[in-house]
């Protein structure tokens, strides 16, 4: 016979694991925003400091300090008084009155103290932003799917480097005649550094979109082979879609480096000074030559910039390649089907022992 203290044991097995809309009853008023009080509560106190002002000396400061942190803890005080709670407590539950005083109340003191309208609406933003990511990040899992993939990082760099042993040989077809095109080096080396970080990201938001695009029917599958028990609801299946993503991408990312290693590695070897002069690329701002066994070695920005560049292609047909090519989605979703089907098992057997709790 199950205890309320095996329920909790069930909920926190969850959380772990990254998905915890497998918890019942999982709510942004109790569980979203207030495991993130003291968060939330240490950025309002902060925002007391939107009553100051640069040009004030510095006693005017201190008042003005010492008003907006009377503001914004009365504030609050008379809503745990409308709300039925002492003065000084914090809240146990965040609904809509709670969440417009975290967004409005610190937003009045430039409005109060300097009539700064423009600021008034920018800490409002910001505030909602605030919001929404503690939302997603505490909603749907990401620190716990992060802790958990992170637990498991021998495992998957194992997996992704075993992958890449296998993928190596098609990704040479290409890749090398990539890295000794002196076109390539002439469009690499010359971009700018936060173009290449710019493009990093954005071939790393088409591949994740790619793999949003196709899990739903993997989904399906997964969760018919591995799961028992109810079906998932929109928004378990959601956050076990997050989960998939997040551990997705951990593996792209160890291909990729591995990748971008091997062609600097490479271009060390096979691309020397002579070369760079002949295809008249410029090292860029830092390059450093050295010998080894009496070969110079030479390693520049413009190498670096390459070895991304390929590295992102490289990740980008990896993450396709782990939805269309058989081998390796039967790979990436074998991976974690064992570990699914224990977790199906387990919501199976909390369902079972909240219907027997609640009976």
């Amino acid at each position: 016979m199950g205890t309320a203290a095996d329920l909790l044991e069930y909920e926190h097995r969850f959380r772990r694991a990254g998905l915890p809309l497998f918890i019942e009853d999982f709510s942004p008023v109790h569980d979203i925003f207030t495991r993130a009080t003291p968060l939330l509560a240490l950025v309002f106190v902060a925002e007391m400091l939107g009553a100051t002002s640069l040009t004030w000396p510095v006693w005017v400061n201190a008042l003005a300090v010492l008003g907006g942190l009377a503001v914004l803890v009365g504030g609050f005080g008379l809503l745990n008084l409308l709300r039925g709670r002492p003065f000084w407590s914090l809240p146990t539950r965040f609904g809509i009155p709670e969440l417009a005083t975290f967004v409005l109340l610190p937003a009045l003191l430039p409005l109060l103290s300097q009539f700064q309208l423009r600021q008034f609406f920018g800490v409002a933003a910001g505030n909602l932003v605030l919001l929404g990511l503690v939302y997603v990040v505490v909603g749907y899992g990401l620190i716990g799917t992060t802790l958990w993939g992170l637990r498991r990082l021998a495992g998957e760099l194992a997996s992704s480097v075993a992958s890449l042993i296998r993928a190596l040989p098609l990704l040479l077809v290409f890749s090398l005649v990539l890295f000794v095109n002196t076109e390539m080096w002439q469009v690499f080396a010359g971009m700018p550094v936060a173009f290449i970080v710019f493009s990093a990201i954005a071939f790393a938001v088409l591949s994740n979109l790619f793999l949003v695009l196709r899990l739903p029917q993997e989904l399906d599958r997964v969760e018919r082979d591995a799961g028992s028990g109810p079906p998932l609801r929109r928004m378990q299946r959601l956050n076990l879609s997050v989960s998939l993503v997040i551990r997705q991408w951990m593996q792209v990312l160890v291909v990729s480096a591995g990748v971008g290693v091997f062609f600097v590695g490479f271009g060390m070897l096979a691309i020397s000074a002579r070369i760079y002069a002949d295809w008249g690329i410029d090292p860029g701002a830092w390059s450093y030559e050295f010998w080894l066994l009496g070969h110079p070695l030479l390693i520049s920005e413009a190498m670096v910039k390459v070895a991304i560049g390929i590295a992102n292609f490289t990740g980008l047909y990896y993450s396709i390649s782990l939805m269309t090519d058989a081998t390796y989605r039967t790979e990436f979703l074998d991976n974690v089907s064992d570990e699914l089907r224990e977790l199906f098992t387990a919501r199976s057997e909390y369902l079972e022992l909240r219907s027997r709790i609640a009976a």
